[in-house]
């Protein structure tokens, strides 16, 4: 069973940095995939819903909206599937979009990641050699 979980998650790696060279295409393809597979659940939900009795209510519509709301925030998806947590912490930082952000804004950000993850380093580096003085 492993051995096919390590299959898929290595085709997987490469389908997906393939299609990365090519955004456009992979938007198209994966949106559609998306599109159908809910497509799917809609038709599976309907078929459900025509078996009568409890089925037809629980895969009523005023059901579902409660149910799967219930579920949605019970889980703790609510927020990232409605509104993305993305999008709320760059509203909390008040910061822009990432594609908002022009190539030079995202390359100051790395040099400033690059910068702290540096002095971080030497931190921890003097912090080695005063634990190694007080050993003494």
């Amino acid at each position: 069973m492993k051995r096919v979980f390590n299959f898929f998650d290595k085709l997987e790696d490469v389908v997906r940095g393939s299609l990365s060279h090519h955004p456009i295409v992979y938007g198209f393809i994966g949106g559609t995939l998306v599109v159908l597979y809910w497509r799917g659940v809609w038709h599976t939900a309907d078929i459900l819903e025509t078996w009568g009795g409890y089925w037809s209510v629980v895969f009523s519509g005023p059901a579902q909206i409660i149910i799967t709301a219930l579920l949605l925030m019970l889980t703790g998806l609510a927020v990232s599937v409605f509104i993305g947590e993305s999008i709320i912490i760059s509203g909390l930082k008040h910061e822009k979009k990432v594609f908002e952000k022009t190539e030079e804004e995202v390359k100051q950000e790395k040099k400033e990641i690059v910068s702290v993850e540096d002095r971080l380093s030497d931190i921890e580096q003097k912090i080695d050699e005063l634990l190694e003085t007080t050993k003494r």
